[in-house]
């Protein structure tokens, strides 16, 4: 037998253009209001429910912040007639996992289960949803945990880092600026009868939206809804307003860690939003400047200055806001160093991408894009996009068009219109007795110290 011998200097060659279709996402209402998007697959026996309820902590509130995290975390203490053991036993023995998750806009409630065990895991995740037991003692505990938490982002500086950037981008008056966990202060101050009234105000179908992806059928599907959700009623919600944020210029931000060894670093500002302008020139824009690993960013401060083990940036996209930011973490004595090659860098951005770069990033999105989608829950999880953001129906079906279709042209005009060099943020959280005459040397930003909730000091 003769060995075929492979030459490892050559590049092996693409197999071929990438083709993706997503099966048909059913889209209806139930009589009680609550919007279905279903995606039958049928590939394993398994299916994925996710519960979406149009809700975070932008509606914590005033002085109550943290408000709808403690609610998040109290659905699954008791629900039903289940203890909160009683109700994770009976999850684990079907073999169902359930999760909650909260953001600024949203609570997330969600069960993977295996086909044989549909019913009786759909009856208890209706339960979580709609009859948590909301006890005092199940209220002091999550609140014990909260007030931990909280206690202990303050020791981690990526978190401080991105509390200080938020609270002062946003404004102290604009939820987003606020952490979705609160702060002690608030903790402290809410009550159980706190968590039942945002509960009972936020917790409807006509606030929510569930999504099922998997292994079953819509008439089956229906008959669950009929016969374990048919009880949830709908009610009247008062829309809320969110303010504009204000624009304030180039800023700089200390907050001293006493002897840290590293400086945490942010730099940004505000973006447009997910659905103003065209989102798919921003993403490669970003996936150009600091999205992937061979990025401009991440090339220069790990592979050409050797500042750091990794720097990127991101668009946040937000419900009714959004920013974009770079993040990295770099030794102390290179602390201005690596900020100067990110300021350098947006600059930069703004004069132009060349044709190979932008090539490479369409390949490396469209690539990696069907493997977003290889699970039950990333199914899922992605078609939370579209029903936040209200996406077309055929978005994901023509997402690898919309990414090919973006032209050098565009890509350098959003550069100009997306990356604000004159009005960047800047946080740094790091011992301030090594960093603070490094950040004098940007004269053209006010320097400003505040503590680990981003409070100025003095």
């Amino acid at each position: 037998m003769i060995e075929k011998k492979v030459n490892r200097k050559v590049k092996p060659l693409p197999s071929g253009e990438i083709d993706f279709t997503l099966p048909v996402i059913n889209e209806f209402i139930t009589g009680n209001g609550l919007k279905i998007l279903f995606v039958e697959k049928n590939k394993l026996p398994i299916i994925q429910f996710l519960l979406l309820c149009n809700t975070g902590s932008t509606n914590d509130i005033p002085g109550k912040e943290g408000l709808a995290n403690l609610t998040a975390m109290m659905l699954d203490e008791g629900a039903g007639g289940y203890g909160a053991l009683q109700l994770s036993d009976e999850i684990d023995m079907l073999g169902s996992h359930l999760t909650i998750r909260i953001d600024e806009d949203n609570i997330f409630v969600s069960i993977q289960t295996l086909k044989e065990n549909l019913e009786r895991s759909f009856e208890l995740f209706s339960k979580t949803i709609t009859k948590p037991h909301l006890q005092e003692k199940d209220f002091l505990r999550e609140q014990r945990k909260a007030l931990t938490r909280l206690i202990q982002r303050k020791d981690n500086p990526d978190d401080v880092a991105d509390t200080i950037f938020d609270y002062n981008l946003y404004g102290k008056d604009n939820p987003y600026a606020r952490l979705y966990s609160g702060n002690e202060n608030s903790v402290k101050q809410l009550t159980v009868e706190d968590v039942k009234n945002f509960y009972n105000t936020f917790f409807i179908p006509n606030n929510s939206v569930l999504i099922a992806v998997g292994n079953t059928s819509q008439e089956e599907l229906k008959k669950l809804l009929n016969k374990y959700l048919i009880s949830w009623k709908s009610s009247e919600l008062k829309k809320s307003s969110i303010p504009e944020p204000k624009r304030r210029g180039s800023r700089i931000l200390i907050c001293h860690k006493e002897n840290a060894m590293q400086s945490e670093i942010r730099v940004g500002h505000f973006s447009s939003k997910r659905n103003e302008g065209n989102y798919f020139t921003r993403h490669l824009l970003n996936t150009i400047l600091g999205g992937q690993f061979s990025s401009r960013i991440n090339l220069n401060l790990r592979e050409d200055k050797g500042y750091t083990y990794g720097a990127f940036s991101r668009f946040i996209y937000f419900k009714h806001q959004a920013h974009f930011y770079v993040s990295t973490s770099v030794s102390t004595e290179n602390t201005a160093n690596a900020i100067k090659e990110i300021l350098s860098e947006l600059q930069k951005i703004r004069e132009g991408v060349t044709i190979e770069e932008l090539n490479f990033a369409k390949s490396s999105l469209i690539r990696k894009f069907p493997a977003n989608f290889e699970t039950y829950s990333q199914i899922a999880s992605n078609l939370t996009g579209k029903a936040i953001f209200s996406l077309p129906d055929d978005y994901f079906n023509t997402y690898l068009d919309n990414i090919r279709n973006v032209s050098n042209d565009d890509i350098n005009e959003t550069a100009i219109k997306e990356i604000l060099t004159e009005e960047t943020l800047i946080a740094v959280v790091g011992d301030k007795n090594k960093i603070l005459e490094q950040l004098k040397e940007f004269p053209n930003s006010v320097l400003i110290e505040v503590d680990d909730e981003g409070n100025e000091i003095g």
